[in-house]
C-alpha cells in the first residue's frame, strides 16, 4: 500500500550561544506540553505508526495473546515472614494489577487483602503503587499512588482492622514512606516542585492536617537528593543524602520520632557510603580507600570514622554491592568477573563459603529476608534460559530448597535454549563481555537475526535474566545478546568510571565493538542485526546510529536521552543538577565541548539510518517526551529515504511505560512486531 509521510512540525528556531559556540534548535518549542500544536503533532506521529504498521496489526494482536498466553494469569508470589504474618502478592486472570495480601502464621486465619490495586486503579489510564508499608503494630498500611506517571505520589493510610482508609491524605510525595516505632508517625520525602528532585523530609502524625507536617530535613545543595529509610534492626530511622560521587546519612532513634537527626559521617566529596544497624553496631559499606567498596562496622556509641573496623576488606577484582545481616551470618552480594554472586560469612569465625551455580551467565540476588533471627537465606536466581527461581538456603547445612520457579505456560522447555558468554575486544584493548541466548540448533552462519541490547550508564549492571516474552523472538530464530559495556558496573567500579564524564564515548565504542564481533563470529550479519536500549540506553542507540549508521538494520530506542547538551544546560529539568558528575556540567567549556561532540540531537547527518522505532511517554519525568519528539522531527526534515522512522508516544504514561499487564504486553508486542517484520518473520506463529 502507498503510505503518506507524516507532516513535519513547523520550524521555530531558537539560537543558543555559549563558550563561543552557536547552536540553533529548530524544534525547541515542542517542549510546550500544553500547546495544542504539540499535542496534535504527537497524535499525528502516533497515527503514522498505526498507518505504517497497518499490515501487521493482526500479527501484533496475536503476539499480545502469545505473550500473555505464556504467563500464568492467576498466580502468587512466595510468601515471606514479617512478624506474625506471611505477606505475598496475587494476580488474578482478567485483572491488570497486583493484589497485596497477608495471612497469620499461627492458627488458621483467613487471607486478608490489604490492598487491591485494581480497585485503586479503576477508571484510571495509569496507576503505579509506590510504597506499600505496614506499620510496626501491624494494624495500619501506608501506601502511595501515582495516577499520572511523573512519579509524584499521593500518600494514603488504611486501617487494616476495618479495611477503611483514614482521612489523612498527603499529596506530592515520593514513593518513600517509613513508619516510626509508635505506628503513629510516618516520615516521607517531597520533591522540589520544579525539578522533581527529592529534597525535603517531613514527619506526618496520623490524625493531623498534612499542612502542619513537620519539616525534619531539607537538602539545600541542588546536586543532592534525599530519601528516608529504616535500619535492619528497626531501631533507627535514616535520612540519606546522595549524589553521584558523595553520600551522607543522618539517624534518629525510631522510638523518638519527634527527636533530632544526627549526622553519622559528614559528606566529603568522593566519599560514598551506605549505612545499616544490627546488634548494637553500625555497618558501613564505604569506598574510603576502597574503589570497589569494603564493609566496616563500629559500636553504635562510637560512630566516628576513626572507630570503624574492617569486616570485609577491599578487593581489586570483586565489587561489594550489598550486604544482609542475620543473627549468625553475614551475607554479601558481590560481583566478580561480571557475574553476581552470594557469599556467606559466619559471625563466629567459621570458614565462609560461596553459593555456587552451574550456568555460564546468570543473575543471583538476595530476596526478601525480613526476619534476621534465622539460618535461612531467601534468594532469587535467573538466567536467560532459566525462569526466575526463589530458593530458601540453609546457611548452616549449605542446602537449598526450591520454593517456586516462574511457570511458563505452553510447551516451554529450558533445555531447548542455550546461553553463552563471549567477549569482544575494543580498539583500546578492553575485553567487553556479551551474554547471549538462542534456541538450540540456530546456525552460526550469519543468517540468524540478532537483537543486541545495551545500557551502560549510572553504574547499573544489566544482568542476563529470563523474560518469557523474549521467547517470541527466540522461537522465531532470533538470537538475543546483552553487551555489558563500560558505564555499567559489571566489572567493578572502574568499569563504571571508564564509561562516564570524559570517558562516556567508551560506552558507544564498546557497543560498536560488540556489534562488530557478533557479525565477525557469524552469529548474524549487518542485514540481520538489530539494537535496543532505553533511557540512557536510548542515548546509546542514538549515538551509535550517528557513529555507525551502516551497522544495524533496525533499532528500537525507548524513552531515549538524545538532547544531552540542552538538557544538561537546563537546571530546571528533573535530574540535571544531580547528574553533573555523570555527564559533566556543560557550563564548564571543556565538558561543553565533549558533550557537544556526541550529543545525538546535535550530531545528525543526512545519511541513511537503520529503520527506527522510538517510544516515549508524555508524562515522563526522567527523559522529557520532547527529546525524542525533537530528535524524530529533525531527522524527518533531514532525509527523504523510505526507511521507517516511527515515534510512538504513550499519552497516559511516564518513564516506565504503560501500567497494567495488558498495556505492557501491547507496548512490547509493537516493538517485537517492528523487529520481526524487518527480519521477515511476521506471519510465523510457531
Amino acid at each position: 500500500m502507498t503510505r503518506k509521510k507524516v507532516s513535519c512540525p513547523p520550524v521555530r528556531a531558537r539560537k543558543f550561544e555559549l563558550h563561543g559556540d552557536t547552536r540553533v534548535d529548530e524544534y525547541y518549542w515542542l517542549r510546550e506540553r500544553e500547546n495544542p500544536e504539540v499535542v496534535s503533532y504527537l497524535h499525528a506521529e502516533n497515527e503514522h505508526v498505526r498507518e505504517v504498521m497497518a499490515d501487521t496489526v493482526g500479527f501484533e494482536e496475536r503476539l499480545v495473546e502469545e505473550i500473555k498466553g505464556r504467563i500464568k494469569q492467576t498466580d502468587m508470589s512466595v510468601p515471606y515472614r514479617d512478624g506474625p504474618y506471611h505477606y505475598y502478592r496475587r494476580a488474578e486472570d482478567g485483572k491488570d494489577y497486583k493484589i497485596y495480601c497477608r495471612q497469620p502464621i499461627e492458627g488458621s486465619g483467613d487471607e486478608q487483602v490489604i490492598l487491591d490495586v485494581n480497585e485503586i486503579a479503576e477508571s484510571s489510564a495509569f496507576c503505579d503503587i509506590g510504597a506499600c508499608s505496614v506499620s510496626p503494630s501491624g494494624s495500619l498500611l501506608a501506601y502511595a499512588v501515582d495516577k499520572v506517571g511523573r512519579r509524584e505520589y499521593v500518600a494514603h493510610f488504611r486501617d487494616l482492622v476495618s479495611g477503611v482508609d483514614l482521612e489523612d491524605v498527603v499529596k506530592d510525595v515520593t514513593a518513600n514512606l517509613v513508619w516510626a516505632s509508635d505506628s503513629a508517625n510516618v516520615f516521607y520525602a517531597r520533591h522540589d516542585p520544579v525539578t522533581l528532585r527529592p529534597n525535603r523530609i517531613y514527619r506526618h502524625r496520623l490524625g493531623t492536617d498534612s499542612e502542619t507536617d513537620v519539616l525534619v530535613y531539607e537538602e539545600t545543595d541542588d546536586t543532592f537528593s534525599c530519601a528516608v529509610g529504616r535500619s535492619r534492626s528497626k531501631q533507627f530511622i535514616f535520612i540519606a543524602s546522595y549524589q553521584t560521587l558523595t553520600s551522607e546519612y543522618r539517624y534518629l532513634d525510631a522510638r523518638t520520632p519527634e527527636g533530632l537527626f544526627t549526622v553519622f559521617s559528614s559528606r566529603e566529596r568522593g566519599h560514598e557510603y551506605d549505612l545499616d544497624h544490627f546488634q548494637h553496631r553500625f555497618f558501613i559499606k564505604t569506598n574510603h580507600e576502597a574503589t570497589n567498596f569494603r564493609l566496616m562496622s563500629t559500636d553504635e556509641s562510637r560512630p566516628e570514622r576513626e572507630n570503624w573496623e574492617n569486616v570485609i576488606d577491599h578487593r581489586d577484582d570483586v565489587l561489594l554491592e550489598r550486604f544482609e545481616m542475620f543473627r549468625d551470618y553475614l551475607v554479601l552480594e558481590e560481583r566478580c568477573h561480571g557475574l553476581s554472586q552470594l557469599r556467606v560469612k559466619p559471625w563466629g569465625g567459621e570458614p565462609e563459603h560461596q553459593v555456587c551455580f552451574d550456568e555460564s551467565a546468570y543473575e543471583v540476588y538476595v530476596d526478601t529476608n525480613r526476619e534476621p533471627d534465622t539460618n535461612i537465606l531467601r534468594f532469587g536466581f535467573s538466567s536467560m534460559a532459566t525462569p526466575t527461581s526463589i530458593y530458601d538456603y540453609d546457611m548452616s547445612k549449605r542446602t537449598r530448597t526450591l520454593l517456586k520457579q516462574d511457570e511458563v505456560l505452553g510447551d516451554f522447555d529450558s533445555t531447548n535454549y542455550e546461553t553463552e558468554r563471549i567477549f569482544a575486544t575494543t580498539s583500546d584493548g578492553v575485553r567487553v563481555p556479551i551474554s547471549l541466548v538462542r534456541r538450540r540448533g540456530i546456525p552460526q552462519d550469519g543468517t540468524a537475526p540478532l537483537l543486541l541490547y545495551g545500557y551502560g550508564s549510572y553504574g547499573i549492571s544489566v544482568d542476563p535474566t529470563f523474560r518469557s516474552s523474549r521467547l517470541s523472538l527466540l522461537d522465531r530464530g532470533f538470537i538475543f545478546a546483552i553487551a555489558h559495556i563500560r558505564g555499567g558496573q559489571e566489572l567493578g567500579r572502574r568499569w563504571y568510571d571508564d564509561g562516564k564524564l570524559f570517558n562516556k564515548k567508551n560506552s558507544f565504542t564498546d557497543f560498536v565493538a560488540c556489534a562488530e564481533y557478533v557479525v565477525e563470529q557469524r552469529f548474524t550479519s549487518p542485514e540481520r542485526l538489530f539494537a535496543m536500549g532505553g533511557s540512557a540506553g536510548g542515548l546509546l542507540m542514538a549515538a551509535v546510529i550517528n557513529m555507525r549508521p551502516d551497522l544495524f538494520h533496525g533499532v528500537v530506542a525507548q524513552v531515549p536521552f538524545v538532547d544531552v547538551l540542552t538538557t544538561m544546560l537546563d537546571r530546571d529539568i528533573p535530574l540535571t543538577t544531580g547528574e553533573y558528575d555523570e555527564w559533566g556540567n556543560p557550563n564548564d567549556p571543556d565538558y561543553y565541548r565533549y558533550i557537544r561532540s556526541y550529543s545525538p540531537y546535535d550530531n545528525m547527518e543526512p545519511v541513511e539510518w537503520p529503520h527506527l522505532l522510538v517510544m516515549t511517554g508524555l508524562h515522563d519525568s526522567q527523559v522529557q517526551y520532547w527529546e525524542p519528539a525533537k530528535w524524530v522531527a529533525k531527522r524527518r526534515a533531514m532525509v527523504t529515504d523510505d526507511r521507517r522512522l516511527l515515534l510512538k508516544t504513550n499519552m497516559d504514561a511516564g518513564h516506565g511505560g504503560a501500567s497494567g499487564r495488558i498495556n505492557q504486553y501491547r507496548e512490547l508486542a509493537l516493538q517485537y512486531t517492528f523487529l520481526l517484520d524487518l527480519a521477515g518473520q511476521v506471519g510465523s506463529l510457531k
